[in-house]
């Protein structure tokens, strides 16, 4: 560890950390301590330099502070999306890389499709698909969570209204851009042959629905105006493809990283599924110690200091969402999951304007998901010895093979069937 040579500024700890690294992935909760213990504020050599905020209340001020840390796309640190370090080279997702007032404009039109009511609209898609997914493992014992976690990518390709049988190739080329490395054959094939199929595929259904408008969130997209005049099918396009990548990484890293942990926490996994009414509230918890979206950049608009330090115009700044949720200083005992932690002001779904507008489907997928797989597999057990994960972990937490084992059970569909020959 060094002083920051950048100028005559308060000392700020210089440390090679790189969120992409391998020794990041291996233990994501100690090396966010690390950074921790060394400062609210420090600077990274790796990727050109960036600065990390890894407290709390900093990352908790900047993420308000969108004028003076901005989320837009920007020449600053290269090509390709603004909210990751290094940028990932796919196209432009609004409103997430706006700033406001543009940004206020596009997040109404996605406001009303992800609002509670609406939510409360899509449960019985949730609830089927989840029943799905389990009923076509439930009686061979075995399964791969990785695969069962797909429910919500499947709901989100299908409530957009793209054909679900799809999902899997929309699902692996995102994971593939965010935590596969640049160079393996893995990102370079999602880079340059998925994206562009995903991209084809959508902007096809989009020129559809102009002429052929369906109930789905497509058509209500392309039916929307702003600033008085029709969305254009590139604006829909941004807009979709953002969707489509919240709803297949975050979701699905809350629900495997939870069912790991549950695997190692008999008499949590018991009490949760003898006490179903605690679940919404244990999902707060899980969301702030695992932190389904660790981290996301931002770009310094102007030069200007922020808690004692210079920072330039230019500047890349992670936000560290992870590192905030189990600081001391503002959770007791952050280390600890209490699943009657209340209140609990997490950040796992960011702050500010760009708090992520698909939170409430979030929590109804993984309420879902984590009630079925409580009540139907309660005595799951993973096989850690035959565990993948991502090759990184800095946006998204995850694995690309959770193999399990559990007590065969019964289809809901086929039971449903028996009660219904049964009452005749």
């Amino acid at each position: 560890m060094t002083d920051d040579d950048r100028g005559p500024e308060p000392r700020c700890p210089v440390i090679d950390f790189d969120h992409n690294s391998a020794s990041h992935a291996e233990d994501t909760v100690a090396s966010y301590r690390r950074l921790r213990e060394a400062g609210p504020v420090i600077r990274s050599t790796r990727h050109g330099g960036f600065w990390v905020l890894t407290d709390y209340e900093g990352v908790f001020e900047a993420a308000r502070e969108d004028q003076v840390f901005s989320s837009a796309r920007c020449p600053y640190g290269g090509e390709g999306l603004a909210t990751v370090i290094p940028k990932t080279p796919v196209n432009q997702h609004i409103p997430v890389e706006l700033d406001p007032p543009e940004h206020r404009k596009y997040r109404k039109l996605i406001n009303p499709l992800t609002a509670p009511a609406a939510v409360e609209h899509l449960r019985p898609v949730i609830e089927k698909y989840t029943t799905r997914f389990l009923d076509e493992v439930i009686e061979d014992g075995e399964c791969d969570f990785a695969t069962v976690i797909g429910v919500p990518a499947v709901v989100t390709i299908d409530w957009l209204g793209l054909p679900p049988e799809d999902w899997e190739r929309y699902a692996h080329a995102h994971h593939a851009a965010l935590s596969d490395r640049p160079g393996t054959p893995e990102f370079e094939h999602a880079i340059a042959v998925e994206f562009p199929w995903m991209e084809a595929q959508l902007r096809a259904a989009i020129a559809e629905r102009r002429t052929s408008p369906r109930e789905d969130v497509l058509s209500r997209l392309v039916g929307s105006e702003v600033d008085g005049r029709p969305v254009t099918d590139d604006e829909v396009f941004a807009i979709a493809e953002l969707l489509v990548s919240g709803g297949v990484g975050t979701t699905a890293s809350l629900v495997s990283q939870t069912l790991m942990y549950l695997d190692r926490h008999h008499d949590l996994r018991r009490t949760l599924a003898a006490h179903p009414e605690k679940l919404p509230r244990a999902i707060e918890e899980f969301l702030r110690v695992f932190s389904p979206t660790q981290a996301l950049a931002r770009t310094v608009t102007r030069d200007v200091e922020f808690r004692g330090h210079d920072f330039r115009t230019g500047d890349r700044v992670l936000l560290g969402w992870a590192s905030a949720n189990r600081d001391p200083k503002a959770f007791e005992d952050p280390d600890t999951v209490d699943i009657e932690r209340w209140p609990n002001r997490h950040t796992a779904f960011g702050m500010g304007v760009h708090r992520c507008a698909g939170a409430h489907i979030a929590r109804a997928l993984s309420l879902e998901l984590l009630g079925q797989i409580l009540v139907r597999m309660p005595d799951y057990e993973i096989l850690h010895d035959e565990v993948v994960p991502f090759p990184h972990q800095a946006v998204n937490p995850g694995w690309k093979r959770i193999p399990a084992r559990f007590t065969p059970g019964r289809r809901r569909e086929a039971r449903a069937a028996d009660d219904l020959r049964n009452r005749n």
